[in-house]
């Protein structure tokens, strides 16, 4: 699956992003956004898609604002997920 496929597929996940700007999401927003509101299944194939190191990347980068747009428990699950796996 692409990254174009994977917002395609969840793109009621982007409903506030005007439909011409859903492919210009940054890494950040997209894996927000699937990590707090998609399913096991769609996050899987994020990480399957941008790569998990990408992923855990730009999860751990956020400082800050951007880390409290998490929500605690999904924050803690993948934290722990992606330290162990990428």
């Amino acid at each position: 699956m692409t990254r174009s496929e994977l917002i395609d597929k969840n793109k009621t996940l982007f409903w506030y992003t005007p439909e011409s700007k859903k492919q210009e999401i940054s890494d950040s927003l997209l894996i927000e956004t699937i990590f707090n509101e998609g399913t096991l299944d769609d996050c899987r194939q994020l990480i399957s898609t941008l790569g998990g190191k990408q992923v855990a990347k730009v999860f751990f980068s956020a400082k800050g604002r951007q880390k409290e747009n998490y929500y605690p428990e999904i924050y803690h699950f993948f934290s722990l997920v992606l330290k162990k796996y990428a």
